[in-house]
């Protein structure tokens, strides 16, 4: 049987100088590559998570139903998510929903980069 090696979602945004931004220096990613000419498209990566980051010049999904519906974009999976929620509060990052326990068991908060885009990173708390 085939296995799925990972996953990398891909973001619409509007600005990719403003998200490449947002991603490597509050978020601490790197980027992987930019590619196009002007820029359009480029990855950006931390340990396993890869995102895909693609210009696009209107939102490619509505921004009042995004935050109706609390549209998730990606989920990151993580070993510790206390320690990251830290590490993203003396970073100035905006938080779409703050630090919580799941009733699974996992402790999860969402962050909203500049261009809606929300993401969910889940993950164990410090025992």
């Amino acid at each position: 049987m085939t296995q799925f090696l990972c996953a990398e979602p891909q973001l619409y945004v509007q600005d990719l100088d403003r998200a490449l931004h947002f991603y490597t220096v509050q978020l601490g990613f790197s980027a992987a590559f930019v590619y196009g000419e002007p820029p359009f498209y480029t990855q950006v990566v931390r340990g396993g998570a890869r995102l895909n980051l693609r210009h696009e010049d209107e939102p490619v999904i509505e921004p009042t139903r995004r935050e109706r519906e609390s549209l998730i974009t990606a989920t990151i999976a993580l070993d510790d998510a206390d320690a990251l929620y830290a590490e993203y509060t003396a970073a100035g990052v905006p938080f779409a929903q703050a630090l919580r326990e799941e009733p699974w068991g996992a402790r999860t908060f969402l962050v909203r980069d500049p261009d809606g885009n929300l993401l969910l990173f889940a993950g164990a708390g410090r025992s």
